[in-house]
């Protein structure tokens, strides 16, 4: 994956969360930021020589998030998108992932989407 192109399907994913959330799809919403933070995470683990055999964002996010390098704020903002829903699909914390989108490239890469 190319800078570019890490960039440029994160922000798809971003532009479909944020559509979906307006149209009232929350759960689709987490969807899309989930895969848009796959997508930072796989920037950060290239950049950082990691190779995993795997394209799954959630895959990804738990590699990252038992890592010993990754700090308490980056590891704070990647659980956010491994807790699971309550039976009623909602998350069990006041958690915004389209945000958290921007907060881990932010807190991986050093850079703004």
């Amino acid at each position: 994956m190319t800078t570019q192109n890490w960039r440029q399907l994160t922000r798809k994913e971003l532009e479909m969360a944020e559509s979906a959330r307006l149209n009232g799809n929350e759960g689709r919403a987490r969807v899309c930021a989930r895969r848009a933070a796959g997508y930072v995470t796989g920037e950060y683990l290239s950049r950082n020589d990691i190779t995993l055999d795997t394209e799954s964002a959630l895959e990804r996010l738990r590699y990252l998030f038992s890592s010993p390098g990754i700090k308490s704020q980056q590891r704070e903002t990647i659980e956010h998108f491994l807790i699971h829903t309550t039976p009623e699909h909602q998350l069990p914390i006041d958690a915004d992932l389209i945000a958290d989108v921007h907060l881990l490239a932010y807190q991986l890469l050093g850079e703004s989407l």
